[in-house]
């Protein structure tokens, strides 16, 4: 479900770039729809490689920047291979990542933030144990 949600999510972060961008075009929701889920698959893949390769060379400190130009570059991959869709240039395409990262979180912290610390929260608490030194 939460994938459902996310390709909805970017898809609409994509369209709303595309009214707001004049550099970025796209002709319609199911083009927007497609594009977000090409990018998702190759940010799986391909990005990850990329991603890993890029964070080894900064030594893990710019991971979140690394993040966006990875995703950046994984939209402009998709600008070549889509149709209907075009993004003129790699500013805009940076901007719809970070748009797109942006909506992702406020949308994951509005349906409850991460499933690891809601795990952790529901845990039951072990009782303490209190040791007293008898004399």
């Amino acid at each position: 479900m939460g994938f459902i949600v996310n390709l909805l999510v970017s898809a609409g972060v994509i369209l709303l770039m595309a009214y707001i961008l004049p550099s970025v075009h796209v002709k319609s929701f199911w083009t927007a729809l497609w594009v977000a889920f090409l990018v998702g698959i190759f940010n799986a893949t391909i990005g990850w490689l990329l991603g890993g390769l890029l964070n080894l060379v900064s030594f893990f400190l710019l991971e979140a920047i690394v993040g966006l130009i990875v995703t950046a570059l994984m939209i402009k991959l998709v600008d070549m291979l889509v149709g209907n869709f075009k993004v003129d240039g790699f500013l805009p395409a940076l901007l719809i990542a970070l748009a797109t990262a942006v909506a992702l979180y406020l949308v994951g912290m509005a349906r409850g933030g991460d499933d690891v610390d809601y795990s952790l929260k529901n845990q039951k608490q072990q009782p303490k144990i209190e040791y007293v030194a008898v004399a």
